[in-house]
Order: structure tokens, then C-alpha cells, then sequence
């Protein structure tokens, strides 16, 4: 899985928004992964809460790098929903994503979006989108 896990770390290294956000992907398995992204000032809103765009990006990154696990690097989101449950202020955004479906060109995943602060994990969102096969598809490295 370490081959995996950097072949997938470099494709979102090469996406040049998530470099500017910050965004590190941890973990990573056949059908799961979690992406970090630590909160600073520059990503909250006029409350002092992350902005909600920052969740989403968060939610759509990792959900469409879980259907690349599924269904091969060549992939874009078609849609998601997302629910944001409470405010995230200090600390870490964990985005932990999974494949629940996938056919040959379509997959369905999950994601749970938590804010860690200390020990403490809270849940701030949960998303659910359809992710899509561009072209043929070719071998399991994400890039989204």
C-alpha cells in the first residue's frame, strides 16, 4: 500500500489548489482513504468558523479520491451532497472517505468530514457523491 499511498500523495501534490490549501492525504487502502487539512486563519469566515467552502473542497477531494481507488486515476466528480452538522474552529479537518458502490464507470462514496482538536474528534459534515471514469481508466493511482 506504500507505493499506492505515494503515487496518490503525488497526484494531490499536483493539484496546485490543494498545495495552496494545505491539504495532505495520510492514509489510504483498497477502498478508503483520509485526507488532513490543517485550519488556519487564512481558511476561516467573518465568524471565526472554517468556511464552508473549505469543508466542501475538503469533502470533494476526498470523495472523488476514493473512486479513483475503485475505479482507476482517471476520474471527476459528477455530483455530491453535503450536510455540514456543526462548526469547525481550531485544529485538524479529517476528511475519511469510502468507496460504498462502484460499477465500471461509476462509483458511490461516503464521506465523513471531523475537526481533531487535541484527542477530541468531532463530527462537522458528512457528503455522499457519484464519482465518474474519464477515458479508459488505466491502473489504480488516484488523481483526481
Amino acid at each position: 500500500m506504500t507505493d499506492l499511498l505515494d503515487r496518490a500523495r503525488g497526484a494531490l501534490h499536483a493539484q496546485p489548489f490543494s498545495v495552496l490549501l494545505g491539504a495532505e492525504l495520510m492514509h489510504t487502502s483498497t477502498n478508503e482513504l483520509t485526507l488532513c487539512l490543517p485550519i488556519r486563519d487564512e481558511l476561516r469566515q467573518q465568524h471565526g468558523f472554517v468556511h464552508g467552502g473549505v469543508i466542501s473542497y475538503l469533502a470533494d477531494n476526498a470523495l472523488t479520491f476514493a473512486g479513483a481507488l475503485a475505479l482507476g486515476p482517471r476520474v471527476v466528480t459528477g455530483e455530491y451532497k453535503i450536510n455540514y452538522l456543526r462548526p469547525a474552529m481550531n485544529g485538524m479537518l479529517v476528511a475519511r472517505a469510502q468507496v460504498v458502490y462502484a460499477g465500471r464507470h461509476q462509483a458511490t462514496c461516503q464521506c465523513n468530514i471531523f475537526v481533531m482538536d487535541g484527542d477530541r474528534e468531532r463530527l462537522v459534515a458528512v457528503a455522499q457523491g457519484t464519482i465518474n471514469r474519464i477515458g479508459d481508466g488505466g491502473d489504480t493511482v488516484p488523481s483526481p
